[in-house]
């Protein structure tokens, strides 16, 4: 990546989810200049750090048919074959699983992995375990989508809060029609998300490998 790419990814406009917690650092900041100096390095620290946290930067879906994008920018922990969230009702047999880690150092913007229609959107509140860890599919508080493709299979994206995550927003319904690499939600401060492929879909990706949300390819339909 260039000096000028790696600029504009630190420097991109922050998401919606992420205002008030800047306004809150500035807030502070402002009222060290009436209280004491500390409380400015305090709320400018704080700011600059959602500033970055919170960044929501451009990002391109290969123009191709039949990809499927990675929904969220880390590296991934997990490829292996599991059974759905039992909650979006897909079914028990298990399909590929690429499961991805963000640190507080990624992107947190999540992003649809392939075009079709939100059939199923299901909250599970949970445990905060480490997302890091594989029992985190099954324990943790997450958010879990269905999407049918237009030949009628199905995949499935499922965001999950971390150790330190606390809030996981979704901006998507159910009935609604997505494209490959639309923004879809956010996980604020450190969390996992899980793609279950469509059944036959075999991933093109391995563990350890880093990930760009809506641009680096998983796998093709």
């Amino acid at each position: 990546m260039s000096f000028v790419s790696s600029l504009r990814l630190v420097l991109a406009p922050p998401h919606p989810a992420g205002r008030p917690f800047i306004a809150i650092g500035l807030a502070v900041a402002g009222a060290g200049l009436l209280l004491t100096p500390w409380l400015i390095w305090v709320g400018g620290v704080f700011a600059l750090f959602c500033l970055y946290f919170f960044r929501d930067p451009e990002r391109v879906a290969p123009d191709r048919p039949g990809l499927v994008l990675a929904p969220a920018d880390g590296h991934v922990v997990f490829v292996s074959m599991a059974a759905p969230p039992t909650e979006l009702g897909l079914g028990e047999v298990p399909r590929w699983r690429v499961a991805i880690f963000l640190s507080v150092l990624d992107v947190h913007v999540n992003r649809i992995p392939l075009a079709g229609t939100v059939s199923r959107v299901c909250y599970r509140y949970g445990k905060f375990l480490n997302a890091s860890l594989d029992k985190a599919s099954d324990d943790n508080e997450r958010n879990a989508l269905a999407i049918r493709l237009a030949d009628g299979r199905d995949a499935a994206v499922v965001q999950i809060a971390g150790l330190i995550a606390r809030r996981i927003v979704c901006d998507v319904r159910e009935g609604q029609d997505v494209s490959a690499g639309a923004r879809f939600g956010i996980i604020r401060f450190g969390s996992r998300t899980d793609l279950y492929l469509p059944i036959g879909v075999t991933p093109l990706v391995s563990v350890g490998q880093t990930m760009i949300g809506g641009e680096t390819v998983v796998a093709e339909l």
